[in-house]
């Protein structure tokens, strides 16, 4: 069965709303638990619009399931991950003025830079995965690096205008999770999945997990965050 990893960032956002201390990241994980999520995703941002350090913090000492960290190659949130030390790392993109994460890591462009976080992280025996877009190259590029892990980003899949685009894209995860199988890699996937497209997403052979975050807390809302994941391992299941 295809693994759930359930993203709470969006729960910070509420909070830091009002600026105030609910809803708590640290609760809403132990909910997540709960309802049987495999692990907790929190991307600590350089700008810290949602998540903070000490939310990091928090997590790490007292959630007992896989804390995944979302986190750019910036030096200050390195430092951090290795204080911390999360249980995996994935390694993404970040421009300030994004809503959200736009696109996957130019392995290509950044290859000595994340060659030497990456020596850092493992270094605390942090696993670290690194969040790409579903082409060849970058996946050549993630396997020479001796990484284990990456996440296919499924923005383009996820956000399709018409049935066209949509198995276009659809084919190209598809594509890629077998080439970075055949490359020796765990695959899993994440951005923009919903309780409609997620289904197809984790059918997809050789994808072992995804990473939702936004449409599960979405549904939260309105029906509660234990049903709202209870609901999404149905539909990945």
């Amino acid at each position: 069965m295809v693994r759930l990893g359930v993203n709470i960032d969006h729960v910070a956002t509420l909070r830091e709303a009002r600026h105030g201390i609910n809803p708590e990241p640290c609760l809403a994980a132990f909910l997540c638990k709960a309802a049987g999520a495999d692990s907790i995703v929190v991307h600590l941002r350089e700008d810290r619009r949602h998540i903070k350090e000490k939310d990091v913090r928090l997590l790490r000492e007292t959630i007992k399931i896989r804390l995944n960290l979302e986190m750019s190659l910036a030096q200050e949130i390195v430092e951090i991950a290795c204080k911390i030390r999360p249980n995996q790392a994935t390694l993404v993109p970040e421009r300030r003025q994004e809503l959200t994460t736009e696109g996957g890591l130019g392995v290509i462009a950044n290859y000595d830079k994340i060659k030497q976080v990456l020596k850092r992280l493992e270094k605390q025996n942090i696993d670290v995965s690194l969040f790409i877009d579903p082409e060849k190259s970058q996946i050549d590029a993630a396997a020479k690096l001796g990484v284990k892990m990456i996440e296919l980003h499924t923005g383009r899949y996820a956000d399709s205008k018409n049935s066209r685009q949509r198995r276009r894209y659809f084919k190209q995860l598809e594509c890629a999770a077998a080439y970075a199988v055949k490359k020796g890699l765990h695959v899993f996937a994440g951005h923009g999945l919903d309780y409609s497209n997620a289904s197809r997403v984790s059918r997809i052979k050789g994808i072992e997990e995804l990473n939702i975050g936004y449409s599960i807390v979405c549904r939260a809302v309105l029906v509660g965050l234990e049903r709202a994941v209870k609901e999404m391992k149905l539909v990945i299941g």
